[in-house]
């Protein structure tokens, strides 16, 4: 059934129903059975099902991939699938939400970080959490991204020029806007920064997000979240506009 479909019989709002779907929303026993009843599911599945709701990984969709994914990174997925909007700063990869599956799976195992029994499972949860781009309720995402990560050579030239395609395509999303930052643009407010991500939520305070080597750094702090909106808004300015941007990766993608 539709979403429209399974509000109209459960008497559960559409967009509570949204939420609960992409896994945005806390989920209450008595909510999962009625859907579940709704959808013609036996009474032991039932009784299986609502009896995972109790466990607070159950209520998350990374919980399959709990023992490959780091804690550190496993907040800041749930807390990008709560934002509204995100922009995000990568100077040398294409960001996560934007890869293509086999470029996700190169980068991944030339990296070294993953093991190799857990490369391909890692892959699929980074190609689960891009459906944060595709479903009925998308992120809007703000992607400024230095030149180097579109030549970077991943796998071959074929999964590089698959990426930058993807890229583009991604590009032309109404929620997706993609810069690129080139070296002859000169400087900018993020020369000293690598990677950064600033999450915009409905009903609190913005947070900026910074990797290190083996974890994450979470800022909350007004002051400290308004000087990396400061350099934001900086890298919107001196990189190539949207149309620009979408042009020169179309370009690199048949450039062989």
């Amino acid at each position: 059934m539709s979403l429209s479909e399974l509000a109209a019989v459960t008497g559960i709002g559409k967009p509570k129903l949204g939420h609960m779907e992409s896994g945005r929303y806390q989920q209450f026993p008595e909510d999962v059975a009625t859907i579940l009843r709704a959808c013609g599911a036996g009474q032991q599945a039932i009784d299986r099902l609502t009896s995972l709701v109790g466990q607070a990984d159950a209520r998350t969709w990374w919980a399959p991939w709990a023992n490959v994914v780091p804690d550190w990174f496993r907040t800041y997925v749930g807390l990008e699938g709560l934002a509204d909007t995100a922009f995000v700063f990568e100077s040398m990869v294409v960001p996560g939400l934007l890869q293509t599956e086999e470029y996700a799976q190169a980068l991944t195992l030339g990296t070294g970080f993953v093991r190799p029994d857990h490369a391909e499972r890692f892959v699929s949860f980074r190609q689960t959490r891009a459906r944060r781009l595709t479903g009925e309720e998308p992120l809007t995402l703000h992607a400024v991204i230095g030149e180097a990560a579109l030549r970077l050579r991943v796998n071959g030239e074929e999964t590089r020029r698959s990426q930058l395609r993807h890229l583009a395509a991604m590009s032309e999303l109404p929620h997706v806007t993609v810069q690129v930052l080139r070296p002859e643009d000169g400087p900018h407010a993020a020369t000293p920064l690598g990677k950064f991500v600033l999450l915009d939520f409905a009903h609190v305070r913005p947070i900026a997000y910074t990797e290190v080597l083996d974890g994450a750094m979470y800022v909350q702090d007004p002051d400290g979240v308004r000087t990396y909106s400061m350099v934001a808004d900086n890298l919107r300015q001196v990189a190539l506009s949207p149309a620009e941007s979408r042009a020169l990766i179309t370009e690199l993608a048949g450039a062989r």
